[in-house]
């Protein structure tokens, strides 16, 4: 059985690979502009992979998930291409203040907003491994909004690596799956390493698969930092499964939800 899994892997992998190579000789054949195409194979290939990556793919991803992802709470957040993204693994009670009073207590750096400037400087102290406590984290969309608040954790002072969690606040009147009030839904995940996107090509950071085990080391420190003062850790809450998220990294989870009330 695991053979036969282990074989359906690879396929799948070959398949993927060679729809992406397809997908890229299309569009250095019939999309990249002729003024785009130059003699120098290499200046070509960089050119073919920036047009594909950030202007071909990305509107590709935003037409079909169109068609396809639910618009509807069904635990996933989405990119900004409309991709299934991180799953949501955290809810909290408590005002915008305590939330953002706790998590600093907590040791957590409120994360830059994203935008033009904060990227470049992410990419530059990335690259050089510089110390850059408050770097932005990259828009995920949740109640058709980005996010409301994030929040990381560098680690050995280098931003490749690093705990980050995004938390969306809810509407007055919505609840979570069986009826729970929360006041803020969480995603929390662990970036790794800096690569490129299965899905589009583009720069960015690659997360931990377990993602329980990184929302578990944020209740941690919430309670180390004694801003906790009820904890509910509900098993099965979400069907347990194991897929990939908007950038391609593989992620995998129980199905469990922790509920935390704040100080």
């Amino acid at each position: 059985m695991k053979h036969t899994t282990h074989i359906a892997a690879s396929i799948k992998r070959i398949v993927i690979f060679t729809m992406s190579v397809a997908v890229i000789f299309a569009v250095y054949r019939f999309l990249l502009p002729g003024e785009l195409r130059t003699k120098s194979i290499l200046t070509s290939i960089i050119l073919l992979w920036a047009f594909s990556a950030y202007v071909v793919l990305p509107r590709l991803h935003r037409l079909l998930s169109k068609w396809y992802v639910p618009d509807y709470f069904i635990g996933r957040t989405r990119t900004a291409d409309g991709l299934l993204g991180d799953p949501v693994n955290m809810a909290v009670i408590g005002s915008k203040a305590s939330l953002k009073k706790h998590m600093k207590h907590a040791g957590w750096v409120e994360a830059e907003p994203l935008s033009l400037q904060s990227t470049w400087k992410m990419a530059w102290n990335t690259v050089r491994g510089n110390d850059y406590p408050d770097a932005p984290v990259s828009d995920l969309f949740l109640f058709d909004r980005k996010q409301d608040l994030a929040f990381q954790m560098q680690v050995a002072g280098n931003p490749r690596k690093r705990h980050h969690v995004r938390f969306w606040k809810t509407a007055q009147d919505w609840y979570l799956p069986g009826g729970h009030k929360a006041d803020w839904v969480a995603a929390a995940t662990y970036d790794n390493a800096v690569g490129l996107s299965l899905f589009t090509l583009q720069f960015t950071h690659r997360i931990d698969p377990n993602i329980d085990e990184e929302r578990d080391f944020l209740v941690d420190t919430l309670e180390r930092a004694s801003g906790i003062t009820h904890s509910e850790y509900i098993a099965h809450f979400f069907p347990p499964f194991a897929t990939r998220n908007g950038g391609g990294d593989r992620i995998m989870t129980d199905g469990s939800m922790v509920i935390v009330t704040l100080k």
